[in-house]
C-alpha cells in the first residue's frame, strides 16, 4: 500500500492497462475479415498539437503546449508501430520545457465506419528543462495511451488521443521530496498516408 501512495502514476498506468485489455477483449469477439481483403499495410506521417499536464512542479496545475510529429506503420490490420517526437515549449513555468522521443507498439482495435480506435504503449526518452534554468534532465519514459483515427479522405485522417507518461528514476529538485515526473494529457492532429 505504501508503494501505491509513493507512486500515484501507478494507479493511472493500471487504469490504462485495464482499458487496453478491455479493448483487446472487444476486438477478439469481432468477425474475421474476408480473405479477399488485403492487409492494411501503410505508412502514415503526421503532425499534432499537444496540451500536457506538466510533470513538474509536482502536483501543480501547470499545462505545457507544443507541437509534435509522428510516423505510424501498420504491419497488419491490427498491429502497428509508432514513433513520436513532441516539443512542449509554450505556456511554460519560468522557462520549463519538456520534450519526448518515443516509439513502440500500437494495437488497432478495428474499423467502425471511419473511426479506428487504438491502444498503445510507447517507450523512449523524456527530456526536461527545469524552471529558472536550474538544470536539465533526460529520463527513460513509458507512455501508455489510447485514442482514435478518423478517416476524412482516402489518404488523410484526423487523430487524437490521451497519453500518460511515467518517467521512473526522475528525481525532481535536490532538497525536495522525490516525486517521479509523470506528464499526461491530450494530443490531436492530422496524418497523411504515404505508403499503402
Amino acid at each position: 500500500m505504501l508503494f501505491l501512495i509513493r507512486l500515484p502514476a501507478l494507479h493511472s498506468i493500471c487504469l490504462l492497462t485495464a482499458l487496453s485489455a478491455s479493448l483487446l477483449a472487444i476486438a477478439t469477439q469481432a468477425q474475421v475479415a474476408p480473405s479477399a481483403i488485403r492487409p492494411n499495410h501503410g505508412l502514415w506521417l503526421g503532425a499534432e498539437y499537444a496540451n500536457i499536464h506538466a510533470g513538474f512542479p509536482y502536483e501543480s496545475n501547470q499545462r505545457l503546449w507544443g507541437i509534435g510529429a509522428f510516423a505510424d506503420y501498420h504491419v497488419t490490420s491490427h498491429i502497428g508501430v509508432e514513433a513520436d517526437m513532441r516539443f512542449l515549449r509554450f505556456n511554460s513555468f519560468y522557462g520549463e520545457t519538456e520534450d519526448n522521443y518515443l516509439a513502440g507498439p500500437r494495437y488497432l482495435v478495428g474499423i467502425f465506419g471511419k473511426l479506428q480506435p487504438y491502444a498503445q504503449c510507447l517507450v523512449g526518452i523524456g527530456k526536461i528543462q527545469y524552471p529558472f534554468q536550474i538544470g536539465t534532465g533526460r529520463y527513460f519514459a513509458v507512455a501508455p495511451g489510447a485514442g482514435a483515427n478518423y478517416r476524412i479522405a482516402r489518404r488523410w485522417s484526423l487523430t487524437g488521443g490521451y497519453e500518460y507518461q511515467f518517467w521512473p528514476g526522475s528525481s525532481g529538485v535536490p532538497g525536495e521530496p522525490a516525486h517521479p515526473i509523470a506528464p499526461s494529457g491530450f494530443h490531436a492532429g492530422f496524418a497523411f498516408r504515404l505508403l499503402r
